[in-house]
């Protein structure tokens, strides 16, 4: 029996040629994904970029999904509801992916029995790195496959139905949406599911440095909330975690004792201003709930639903 397909998603904002250069990657694939889904909130693409997008679509090579407002977890969401296939991985739209990276994550799920996986992330300048699993900190350039219980949004894979069922990305992960992930890995984990990480499935990022969550500009320098407000909501939610209003109440303060801020003590005034502009905002949000993939349906009715037996093993 064959290997379930899989429907790669990729949100992607203000990305111009790297974004086509990693459709062509994936394309190129000795074993491609089954289908592409480009979710994209760019207002406006480069004539270039939007002649190539389009002539992929007339081909059926890509499935290219417009959105009107920029929202990474949005995206995701209507990734996940417009795909086809059983198994969704989702992509940075900034990488080169390895050569085994579909049948790694294929193989994770179909041969190990795992309903989510996490590939191998190697940062610009960064070498795979050998560890015997007494690390202090798991790595996302670790060799070696381990269930772990964080994932990254650009090289993970979801069976589609365990993801719809959990209620998708909150989306209210605004802007930046920083700790979306550890806000959904802990709702998987909490559903009883484990995440396996499978180091062959590897992409290397580029870190473009445009476009993205770049386009919210440094979280060093700026004075909006966007690179704040996730942290706060993503703490306001977590009820159970030790020492959770003393990380709310430090955050500032930790936010402005950096080397930068050292070397540049006029700029502490905006970030202080950004972090508790960041705060209100994500208290706002957390008083009004997650907002799920469904409107209407809150979480604890999702955590409710009955899930499948699933066996989840690690090949030796």
């Amino acid at each position: 029996m064959g290997l379930n397909q899989i429907s790669v998603v990729i949100p992607t904002y203000n990305r111009e040629r790297v974004l086509l250069d990693t459709v062509d990657y994936l394309l190129k694939l000795e074993t491609p994904p089954r289908e592409i889904l480009i979710v994209d909130q760019t207002e406006e693409h480069d004539v270039n970029t939007q002649q190539v997008l389009a002539e992929l679509e007339a081909a059926k090579k890509i499935r290219w999904i417009k959105l009107t407002a920029p929202s990474i977890t949005h995206a995701m969401n209507v990734g996940l509801e417009k795909s086809h296939e059983d198994i969704v991985l989702f992509l940075d739209d900034d990488i080169i992916p390895g050569r085994n990276l579909i049948v790694a994550h294929q193989r994770a799920h179909d041969v190990q029995g795992c309903n989510i996986v996490a590939g191998q992330v190697l940062q610009p300048g960064e070498a795979p790195v050998t560890d015997d699993g007494l690390a202090a900190r798991f790595r996302f350039a670790s060799s070696r496959r381990q269930f772990i219980s964080e994932i990254m949004g650009g090289n993970f894979s979801i069976k589609r139905e365990l993801a719809v069922r959990l209620g998708g990305f909150d989306e209210n992960f605004v802007q930046v949406a920083y700790r979306f992930e550890a806000e959904f890995a802990s709702r998987v984990l909490a559903s009883g599911e484990q995440i396996l990480f499978e180091p062959d499935a590897s992409i290397r990022h580029l870190k473009a440095n445009s476009g993205g969550t770049r386009s919210y500009g440094n979280h060093l320098t700026t004075i909006k909330p966007g690179h704040s407000v996730g942290e706060y909501y993503f703490l306001l939610r977590s009820a159970v975690m030790p020492g959770r209003l003393s990380k709310i109440l430090s955050r500032p303060f930790r936010s402005i004792r950096t080397k930068h801020h050292l070397c540049h003590p006029w700029q502490i005034p905006g970030t202080l201003l950004a972090e508790c502009w960041g705060l209100i905002w994500a208290m706002r949000l957390a008083a009004k709930g997650p907002r799920l993939m469904f409107t209407g349906v809150h979480e604890s009715t999702i955590a409710k639903q009955p899930r499948p037996e699933v066996q989840t093993r690690i090949a030796p």
